[in-house]
């Protein structure tokens, strides 16, 4: 009853709540007015609205993204007291209901976190902040090693076109915010769910869990976990969960046996990064193992990926199908011998060659990627292979009974079948 109260003059007195009721269901009207009336008795406003406190513990957005988001939430009714009813269900209807080109001018004018209009690189870096603050720093999992240097290199793949008047420098408009988005897929995930309950999983705010030996420190790695949520941007929430490194160089030595023993014997799906002698940061995402092939292979879930100096991911086109390559012991000079993804034969998006001691990086059009080391021509410092496990996964490879006859047996053919010789050795 008390609900209704705060409601209904609202939805007398406003076309725009009227409207965006009808993006509702009856049954989720009745659990978002549950949801006011809970967080609005909390909030000392009598039940007409959510304070501003309520609403920023609540959602968990942390930082000065909080603020602009419960300023923009409030703007249908001014915000004097806080978030009415009315609010809520015109925001969450533009937000989270509306076209996309509503969506992104709502998540845009979020960037915008001083409200003067303009989206400079001050605004993005405030923001990373807040998404540092908000996922890494109150998460002890995901907190570990994390480090707030990375995010520059998500600023850095922004661009800036807008010649705002006035404006010593040029803004971020609305056409480069889309671009900037679709290079860090993680990003939009997140500021298209903040108003999402906060149990329910929210797309953005998963971090993958990271396994490594004990004995391994974080700062060996190449991967932390403010590149593995921009990598896990791109995969469905289940892929976001549980990460093992299969294979290190420095741990393992610059083998490309090594390497295909070891991931052979890990998950199909895998990360592969490499840092270049330049110190540039980049690598791959197989959807597939890695098996001995003559020709390209793979699906549309294969992507490229930078991650230092800039932060970027390149997804398919649909251009053509080079998407993953594999080429082991073979003895023609148009099949090289390495992994590799996207582009041509000798002209790859991404290519390792088998001696691990050189690759190369080509603008592709597979994935619409440019080089992704500073020369087309790079040579790795260290090699890295983590494969992507669904959560408890872990624990149930703990349980299998290890080096039986039988399984030995198994992971020897999957070698053999690498370098192949299965059929030769049956």
């Amino acid at each position: 009853m008390g609900n209704a109260q705060a409601s209904a003059p609202s939805s007398a007195s406003s076309p725009r709540f009227s409207m965006a009721s009808r993006a509702f269901s009856k049954q989720e009207l009745d659990d978002l007015r549950a949801l006011f009336v809970s967080l609005a008795a909390q909030s000392q406003t009598g039940g007409r609205a959510i304070s501003r406190a309520v609403f920023l513990e609540y959602f968990g957005i942390r930082g000065a993204l909080g603020d602009r988001l419960f300023q923009l939430v409030a703007t249908e009714s001014g915000g004097g007291e806080g978030v009415t009813f009315q609010d809520l269900i015109v925001s969450k209807a533009t937000y989270e209901r509306g076209t996309r080109d509503e969506v992104d001018e709502f998540i845009y004018q979020l960037c915008d976190v001083t409200g003067d209009g303009v989206v400079e690189r001050s605004d993005l870096e405030t923001i990373l902040a807040s998404i540092r603050e908000t996922i890494f720093a109150e998460n002890k999992e995901a907190g570990e090693g994390s480090n707030k240097m990375t995010f520059e290199a998500f600023i850095n793949s922004a661009v800036f076109t807008n010649d705002a008047e006035g404006a010593p420098r040029k803004s971020m408009s609305l056409s480069d915010f889309r671009s900037w988005c679709i290079l860090i897929p993680s990003l939009r995930k997140f500021l298209g769910s903040l108003l999402m309950p906060p149990d329910s999983g929210r797309p953005g705010f998963q971090v993958p869990l990271l396994h490594y030996p004990e004995n391994v420190t974080p700062d060996l790695l190449l991967l932390n976990n403010e590149y593995a949520w921009h990598i896990g941007g791109g995969f469905s929430q289940q892929e976001v969960q549980e990460w093992k490194l299969l294979y290190h160089s420095s741990l393992h030595g610059q083998s490309f046996n090594t390497f295909l023993g070891n991931v052979t014997n890990g998950d199909a799906q895998t990360v592969i990064i490499v840092k270049d002698t330049e110190g540039f940061v980049f690598g791959g995402y197989a959807s597939h193992p890695w098996e001995r092939h003559s020709d390209f292979y793979g699906d549309m879930k294969t992507s490229l990926f930078k991650l230092y100096p800039e932060a970027s991911i390149f997804r398919p086109t649909g251009a053509n199908r080079n998407l993953q390559w594999c080429a082991v012991n073979f003895s023609s000079d148009s099949i090289p011998n390495g992994i590799g993804f996207g582009g041509q034969p000798h002209h790859f998006g991404f290519f390792l060659s088998a001696n691990f001691d050189q690759g190369h990086s080509f603008t592709c059009t597979t994935f619409t990627s440019p080089s992704l080391s500073k020369t087309n021509r790079f040579r790795p410092e260290v090699i890295e292979c983590w494969g992507i496990q669904t959560k408890g996964a872990l624990d149930e490879k703990a349980e299998l009974v290890k080096g039986t006859v039988l399984e030995r047996f198994k992971e020897d053919r999957n070698m053999l079948k690498l370098v192949g010789l299965a059929n030769a050795s049956d």
